[in-house]
Formats: structure tokens, C-alpha cells, sequence
């Protein structure tokens, strides 16, 4: 297992939106930006309407072709754009609504990208999930056994 934090400062995360979740998308490519990290901004950046699989697979895509070392996807509900990227091997999308679901998702789930919902979490309360996401380590021990099996 290579190191439990996901990310460290100065490391490329991906960020991704569809149409719904441009404007959150900014809000959190300026706290990435803030905790040192280097966004790479896959789009979209209009409120003109798209279709939430392309950003997620390009995002996953990004990941995997170690463009960037985790990710962040950005939706209405955050429900659609994180099943897309969960379609690829080796991703691990983690629909989170606040500070503990995000907490969980790293250390028990070693989740790689932070999915939520535009319309579901206040810009406050998306930027502390954010810096919980990239704080949080994963925890190992019993949880590893069960991310292998999701990697089988």
C-alpha cells in the first residue's frame, strides 16, 4: 500500500462539473488553489447544459492516466457524476454531504475522488468537506482488505 494520505500539497487534483455544479466547481478550485494544491479544471465552465458522464469519466480518466493524484466531482446531487467515474477500476468516488461522510470516505474507503451535489451543500460546508477529504488519511488495517476486493 503506497502512502494513506491521498495528496500532498503542491500534488495536481482534478476537479470536474457539469452545468449544475460550475459555480461550486470555482468556489472549490480557488480552496484547492488555498491549500496548496494544483487544480486542473476539466469543465464544464458554463451554465449552458452538458451531461454530467462526460466530466465524470474525463475526471476518472485523469486519475488513472496519473495526470493528477485524486479528484473532485461536482454535480446537481453529486449522485450522477460520481457513478460515472465509479464505472472505471481503480476509482473510488464518495458521495459525501458534510464533514463526517467525507471524513469516512477517505478512512475507511480510501476514496480518491470527493463527489457532492451542488444543490444539496452550501459552499461553506462543500470547502470544510474538501479540506476533511484531503486531511484525512486512510486508516488501513481491516479497511484494506475489504478496497482490495473492491479493486478485484
Amino acid at each position: 500500500m503506497s502512502d494513506l494520505r491521498i495528496a500532498q500539497p503542491g500534488d495536481v487534483i482534478a476537479i470536474a462539473s457539469d452545468h449544475a455544479g460550475v459555480e461550486m466547481k470555482e468556489t472549490l478550485k480557488a480552496e484547492l488553489s488555498n491549500l496548496g494544491f494544483k487544480p486542473l479544471d476539466l469543465g464544464t465552465n458554463s451554465l449552458d447544459s452538458v451531461d454530467y458522464p462526460d466530466y465524470g469519466h474525463a475526471l476518472a480518466k485523469a486519475i488513472l492516466d496519473k495526470k493528477a493524484t485524486a479528484g473532485v466531482a461536482v454535480c446537481g446531487s453529486g449522485i450522477g457524476i460520481s457513478i460515472a467515474a465509479n464505472r472505471h477500476a481503480g476509482i473510488r468516488a464518495a458521495l459525501a454531504h458534510d464533514e463526517n461522510t467525507a471524513k469516512l470516505s477517505r478512512e475507511h474507503n480510501n476514496a480518491n475522488i470527493l463527489a457532492l451535489g451542488a444543490r444539496i451543500v452550501s459552499p461553506e460546508t462543500a470547502k470544510a468537506m474538501l479540506k476533511t477529504f484531503f486531511a484525512t488519511e486512510f486508516a488501513g488495517g481491516r479497511h484494506a482488505g475489504r478496497i482490495a476486493k473492491l479493486d478485484q
